[in-house]
């Protein structure tokens, strides 16, 4: 029994990669990437179309802080409430904020609304400033989406509602009981470029409370549905957007970003449930809680290729016309990237020449080729947009052009090394 028990402390255990991880999560799909650079950490199911519900409102934002930095509209710019606006806003089953049938509104009154309080008649109104129309505002939205790279979306309104909750006045070209759907995927890939374009909006993702048109008649308390924040119910530390959405197509749906000791995260949960099944706000912030505890608590930022890092039998790269017949190379950046902490060991650098060869003047700092990081062993999930783990690889020197005299040597020398080469292989094949 002794040996068995010996035996059995050096018996090693394979490691679980990040890729084969189950946190248990009870959603139809969530993801979890690093804000910084894209690194996806964790995915379930990211690739199916699913209800998005309010988490729209991220895309309408978006378009509207692109219109407010293009001049094509103004933050005091006055909106005034017509027959489409009024209606809704009265509809507090509807996320509201009641809005006067004559009344107007600022721009930035309206992008707080919509931002803190996912207040639906407020985000068409702010449509229908920057494209007239809903229906011409979701041709912008259909743009921008294929300017991201977004895949697996469709787009019916601005706001995130079933077309059902809009008094049948829905865009026209879209079905009276349509909704939006997008992947956890496209919806992490929006919430990526958003931070990165318009890191702004955190500013307002940001605010637990507000008070709309305070001081006046109108005023209404606004408490931001994402529960997450600071001194709310399911406070998270770091936690600072960005969006949730609810309907019953889509269930509870949340992306949120969380920063701690300067890393940045991004997840996504969709159609959360609890473990009975059940859908609810708690569910939802529970499911990003353990994303975020997972990201947080398991990944680092490391350093995998130094900076000046030099391949063992790749030194230099040859070069012809100059008065070195070689030059030396080098990486010319560090790749650092969030990895899981333990398994650092399973990427490895690989070196991808562009040429062999090159002819003088070479100058310092000559692109000659990159490196890659190939994972050795389990999957990498890779990058929200595809791209690779990879770095310039350049000269570390110059080499100047030769003299006329050294080129006239060089030419004679190769001459006749290309005549004895032709002599001896001719020989050669006569024996």
């Amino acid at each position: 029994m002794i040996p068995i028990l010996l035996l059995s402390m050096f018996v090693s255990t394979p490691v679980k990669t990040s890729a084969e991880t189950s946190l248990g999560l009870t959603v139809g799909a969530a993801i979890l990437i690093d804000a910084d650079s894209g690194k996806i950490l964790y995915e379930q199911n990211a690739d199916k179309s699913l209800g998005i519900a309010s988490m729209t409102k991220m895309m309408t934002e978006y378009i509207l802080l692109d219109a407010i930095n293009e001049g094509k509209i103004s933050w005091d710019q006055e909106y005034r409430v017509n027959e489409y606006t009024y209606k809704m806003s009265q509809d507090r089953a509807l996320s509201n904020v009641p809005l006067r049938a004559d009344g107007t509104y600022t721009i930035r009154e309206l992008y707080e609304a919509m931002a803190i309080y996912s207040a639906n008649a407020a985000t068409v109104a702010i449509a229908e400033t920057i494209a007239g129309t809903e229906t011409e505002f979701l041709k912008l939205m259909n743009k921008k989406a294929e300017e991201l790279g977004l895949e697996g979306y469709k787009f019916v309104n601005a706001s995130g509602l079933n077309n059902a909750d809009l008094f049948g006045m829905h865009p026209q070209g879209t079905g009276p009981q349509d909704e939006n759907v997008m992947p956890a995927r496209s919806v992490a890939k929006l919430a990526y470029h958003l931070l990165k374009d318009h890191p702004e909006v955190l500013d307002t993702s940001s605010i637990a409370k507000k008070t709309f048109r305070e001081g006046t008649d109108d005023e209404i308390e606004m408490e931001n549905w994402n529960f997450m924040l600071p001194g709310l119910v399911y406070e998270y530390e770091g936690v600072d957007g960005l969006k949730t959405g609810t309907t019953n197509l889509a269930g509870y749906c949340f992306t949120g970003t969380a920063e701690r000791n300067g890393t940045r995260l991004i997840a996504v949960v969709m159609n959360a449930v609890d473990s009975k099944g059940a859908g609810s706000y708690k569910a939802r912030f529970d499911q990003t809680a353990k994303l975020f505890d997972y990201g947080f608590g398991q990944f680092s930022k490391q350093e995998i290729v130094p900076a000046n890092y030099v391949f063992k039998g790749k030194e230099t790269i040859a070069v012809t016309k100059g008065k070195e017949d070689e030059v030396e190379i080098a990486v010319k950046e560090p790749i650092s990237v969030v990895i899981n902490t333990n398994e650092k060991d399973l990427y490895k650098p690989k070196l991808v020449l562009e040429k062999e060869t090159l002819e003088a003047d070479v100058k310092k700092g000559t692109v000659v080729g990159k490196v890659v990081l190939e994972r050795t062993e389990g999957k990498d999930l890779g990058f929200i947009d595809g791209k690779e783990y990879s770095t310039d690889v350049v000269t570390t020197q110059t080499v100047e052009r030769a003299g006329w005299l050294s080129l006239f040597f060089q030419g004679v020398g190769n001459f006749f090394g290309n005549v004895w080469g032709g002599i001896t292989g001719f020989v050669g094949g006569l024996f």
